[in-house]
């Protein structure tokens, strides 16, 4: 298929470039988006591991336009000139970083972490020997990043890549002996993979970091590597992989953005690795992608709350979920039938008002009054009391999470499909409530649901009944606390004063939607008050307001 690699001990050409600068790490990146870009709907074609489902080169496509996206960001910055201008470490990190931002499928994923580890080299320094080692380390990584590495796949090509230039030289020999590595690996890789062999094709992953290599060597020399061959159609359909309902693997994929510690993260990596598989966590500093192929998407997306904060989150149905069951118009609802409902929501809320609300909603409540917080078997009893195949459990509490956990438990064993949203605040549940669509699939209700939840950050305002240690300073016996995710932030003497501090903190970390609930006890106004302070303080922010009634801390905060 191509040539066998070729001895590279000519002379430098005066075209040539010894340094990989900023504006070779822009042209580059440029290149790769456009070479992805025209080969997407060929490696689409070969796409049979691991799932068959044809997006691999739109997924690399979509990868590296963003990471062109970034680099061209970093060039349009106000003063990004003369002095100011952007230099290797500049464009190779920002290209890393939007790979990562706008990760998408496995493949993808894998290569935002290729060029996370290119970057981390090529910063200290961009000749050949720094190239030949930005490369190894990328190779390392992107193995490092996959649960259960397979040969035969974009990982055996990267590695590969790096080992044809482990010994390095000038950038063009470099980048030359990089991509015929990758090249000759490419080809191999249908022996090495049994769903590649059966099908007659080439890794679509390998082929398209071949692309990536290819640019790249244009990029140092100015000239276009040889094209490869075009690619066979795979074999018979049989022969790839199924997935979902009936299929042999599961049924959704899940990526999403994760802002977590490294702690935490490995502990995810191993809750999610029991979930499912072709998990790849990629990333570092706090921000990580994490893609994984589960049939609870919904459990998925849960593990990554409860590592820390999760954004972006897609969801791919590899194949379509059965619709619910469908009734005439003029039946009578499920309910008054006797029969279980497709799916309810049960919610546990303080006030009488917030829990009418939600009711009205269509939620199943639960009322939490004042230092009587609801045990597992009323959770339970209201979880059996929605009637319902499915159920979304909502305990909007932090302490109530191990009684909402118990209680699905039970359900389960009962037959009852439960996902438990872990919300830790009523304005998360109201989040979760608002976008719930009980038409779609179970899992991808769950998600938007959690990432509803997850996107809004909670404050609660209180009184303090006594003299005590607060995060914030000592508070006395009828202060003002503002509670900002569950620690003392503010303390003050007015509820007002103390709730417009409360919400310019949390504004200050940016958010589209001011959620207030405000019970009876609050001071009259304090809602009205509190609207025009955010409409004269933040133009871009919305505001709504429900009142909870009786029962209810004064005042509960949510932006999202």
């Amino acid at each position: 298929m191509s040539r066998a690699p070729q001895p590279f001990d000519h002379a430098v050409r005066s075209d040539e470039r010894l340094v990989l600068d900023a504006e070779a790490v822009r042209a580059w990146s440029a290149r790769t988006a456009e070479a992805l870009g025209r080969e997407r709907a060929a490696i689409d074609a070969i796409n049979v591991f691991p799932v068959a489902d044809g997006d691999t080169g739109t997924n690399l496509y979509l990868t590296a336009d963003a990471a062109h996206r970034a680099v061209e960001a970093v060039f349009a910055a106000p003063g990004a000139t003369g002095d100011r201008a952007p230099d290797t470490a500049d464009a190779v990190r920002a290209m890393a970083h939007g790979a990562l931002l706008e990760a998408r499928g496995n493949s993808g994923t894998i290569l935002s972490q290729l060029l996370r580890g290119m970057a981390g080299v090529l910063a200290e320094g961009a000749d050949g020997d720094h190239l030949a080692r930005a490369l190894a380390t990328a190779a390392s990584s992107a193995r490092a990043a996959v649960a259960h590495p397979e040969e035969g796949t974009i990982l055996t090509v990267a590695a590969a890549a790096a080992t044809g230039c482990r010994d390095g030289g000038t950038l063009p020999d470099v980048a030359r002996r990089a991509y015929e590595g990758a090249r000759t690996a490419l080809e191999a890789t249908p022996g090495q993979l049994a769903v590649l062999g059966a099908a007659g094709v080439v890794d679509a992953g390998g082929q398209g970091l071949v692309a990536v290599l290819g640019a790249l060597l244009e990029t140092v020399t100015g000239t276009a590597p040889e094209a490869l061959p075009p690619s066979p159609a795979p074999a018979a359909a049989g022969t790839t992989e199924s997935c979902g309902p009936g299929g042999e693997g599961p049924g959704y994929e899940v990526l999403y953005l994760l802002e977590a510690e490294d702690a935490a993260v490995e502990l995810l990596k191993a809750r999610l690795d029991a979930l499912g598989d072709s998990l790849v966590v990629v990333g570092g500093d706090g921000l990580w992608n994490v893609h994984v192929h589960v049939d609870d998407a919904g459990a998925a997306v849960e593990a990554g709350i409860e590592a820390g904060r999760p954004h972006r989150i897609r969801v791919t149905h590899f194949a379509a979920a059965p619709a619910p069951e469908p009734h005439r118009a003029d039946e009578a609802p499920a309910h008054a039938r006797g029969e279980r409902a497709h799916r309810a929501v049960v919610a546990v809320l303080p006030g009488e008002g917030l829990a009418g609300l939600c009711a009205e909603a269509g939620a199943t409540t639960v009322q939490a009054r004042p230092g009587e917080p609801p045990a597992g078997d009323d959770l339970l009893a209201a979880v059996r009391r929605a009637h319902a195949r499915e159920v979304v459990l909502l305990p909007n509490d932090t302490d109530l999470r191990a009684a909402a956990a118990t209680a699905a438990e039970r359900a389960r064993a009962e037959g009852i499909r439960v996902a438990l949203i872990p919300t830790r605040a009523a304005v998360q549940g109201i989040a979760a409530l608002a976008v719930h669509e009980p038409d779609r699939s179970f899992d991808e209700d769950v998600v938007a649901m959690t990432a509803a939840a997850g996107a809004t950050r909670y404050a609660e305002l209180a009184v303090a009944e006594r003299q005590s240690f607060t995060s914030a300073g000592v508070c006395q016996a009828g202060d003002v606390l503002g509670l900002i995710e569950g620690d003392v932030a503010v303390i003050g003497q007015d509820l007002t004063d103390t709730a417009r501090t409360v919400l310019d903190r949390m504004l200050q970390a940016g958010g589209e939607l001011v959620t207030l609930v405000v019970a009876d006890s609050a001071p009259p106004g304090l809602a009205a008050t509190l609207e025009t302070h955010v409409r004269r303080g933040y133009l871009a922010v919305d505001t709504v307001t429900y009142h909870a009634g009786e029962g209810a801390p004064p005042l509960l905060i949510g932006v999202e």
